[in-house]
């Protein structure tokens, strides 16, 4: 009499089958096709090698008091040698998996503050991986890479942060515009400086020019012309010189003292200036 018949089974590719004889485990099958004896054997299940993630979200409380919702993508897979031990020891890895993600993230924040968490989002992600690798390797799993996806705190602190970024960046930018009214004042009064200095030494060459050309005239006048002394070239140049700025005042339309007494105490004045100059 037979008691049973061979029956053909098939594998899918990244999957192994759990055989058993009886209900005991009798061998793993890889992918591909195989024959078992029905209804002794029989394919209890088949386990997953292709790498899987877990999405965990974990909330708890920074150093300085901020609940934050930390998200953490756990990505796993079998160890295809320890398939045996991934399936009969564990009833439920994923919820294992989570209870270790919460007991690293609930150790591990609390002793940051806000900001230094979010600068340590490495740090959490490789403690979280340390703590699975070590464990979950005895039940024939693999952690591939824990990652921190995100760190959310309350809406009412995350405005209060930009809140505090954007006065941070407004003073910044008042310091830096106060700085560059500072340059350009300081700029501005530099180059009126140079400006009217320059102003003051072309009038000084002026001047300069306007008394040595004087002086030249007189001592020509006074050898081409005999019995001519410097007084009277003197008093011919500065009716000259006087009779030109009436004109230049009368085209601006300007109106003046005019008095003898004025040419003769401006005759007396620049004519003892040339002479001083001379005998000196």
């Amino acid at each position: 009499m037979s008691l049973g018949c061979a029956c053909c089974v098939c594998a899918r590719t990244q999957e192994v089958g759990i055989v058993e004889d009886l209900g005991q485990f009798k061998r793993l099958i890889d992918p591909g096709f195989h024959c078992i004896c029905f209804p002794i054997s029989q394919v209890a299940g088949t386990l997953s090698l292709r790498i899987q993630q877990l999405d965990v979200i974990c909330e708890t409380k920074t150093k300085d008091n901020v609940f934050i919702q930390v998200a953490v993508a756990v990505q796993y897979r079998i160890i295809t040698r320890s398939a045996y031990d991934a399936y009969y020891r564990l009833s439920d890895p994923r919820g294992q998996i989570q209870s270790y993600v919460f007991d690293v993230i609930r150790s591990t924040v609390p002793r940051l503050e806000l900001d230094e968490a979010f600068a340590s989002k490495q740090d959490i992600a490789s403690a979280v991986k340390n703590q699975l690798d070590q464990v979950m390797m005895d039940y024939g799993y693999e952690i591939i890479a824990s990652l921190v996806t995100d760190l959310s705190p309350n809406a009412r602190v995350k405005a209060s942060m930009n809140e505090i970024n954007a006065s941070k960046r407004l003073k910044e930018a008042a310091s830096q515009k106060a700085e560059a009214d500072k340059v350009q004042q300081v700029k501005a009064a530099e180059a009126d400086a140079e400006a009217r200095y320059l102003s003051g030494l072309g009038v000084a060459r002026q001047r300069k020019a306007i008394v040595e050309g004087l002086q030249e005239s007189v001592s020509v006048f006074s050898k081409e012309v005999k019995g001519a002394t410097p007084k009277d070239v003197m008093d011919i140049l500065l009716l000259s010189q006087y009779f030109d700025t009436l004109s230049t005042i009368g085209a601006n339309n300007l109106i003046l003292e005019h008095d003898p007494a004025t040419v003769a105490g401006l005759q007396r004045q620049v004519g003892m200036s040339f002479l001083q100059k001379k005998g000196g």
